[in-house]
């Protein structure tokens, strides 16, 4: 079943926007069109104190109509063992998590992998699912290969995931351009 938000119908979303672009406010927003309970995937730990300000903030923000789980590495599982018990699942943000994989050691085809089994995941997922990332690959070159890497597996786990969701928005100052609208209402 497809859910109906505004103009789009979707099953899977794939938000994509750069930092403080408006992705995860938007993401929201179109997820508590669907009926709850929401669950909240997040990726992000909070490190240090200025991650931990970003989460509470996130937090304050959805209020006490979310679920919240808090999953940095097994984010496949996790949708996996998600599935049927919430109207809306929403998974922020991806980059966080490549980058977790990233900082634990995982080599490219290890991150490859991982993003294989999130794509399948996500394919056949039956609740709806809202995919929130950054799009880093507009920048300049990275000057070293941890960083390259980087930027070269979320740019293919954007492609990948892009290939099996029905709706992909790019959030820019705060506002939505669809890219790819296979739901669209006439």
């Amino acid at each position: 079943m497809m859910a109906s938000q505004g103009p789009w119908r979707f099953q899977r979303a794939l938000i994509l926007g750069g930092a403080r672009s408006g992705k995860s406010r938007f993401a929201e927003q179109l997820a508590e069109t669907l009926p709850a309970p929401r669950l909240y995937l997040a990726t992000a730990e909070a490190g240090d104190a200025e991650m931990a300000a970003r989460i509470a903030h996130h937090q304050a923000r959805r209020g006490d109509a979310w679920h919240t789980r808090e999953e940095p590495l097994e984010l496949a599982a996790c949708i996996r063992a998600a599935q049927g018990r919430y109207g809306v699942i929403l998974v922020d943000c991806l980059t966080l998590w490549l980058g977790n994989l990233l900082g634990q050691g995982f080599d490219s085809r290890e991150v490859e992998e991982a993003g294989r089994e999130l794509a399948g995941v996500v394919a056949a997922s039956a609740t709806p699912l809202i995919l929130v990332s950054n799009e880093v690959g507009w920048g300049i070159v990275p000057d070293n290969p941890l960083a390259r890497l980087f930027r070269d597996q979320a740019g293919r786990l954007h492609q990948r995931l892009a290939n099996v969701v029905d709706l992909v928005v790019m959030v820019m100052a705060g506002l939505p351009m669809v890219l790819k609208s296979s739901g669209a209402k006439e």
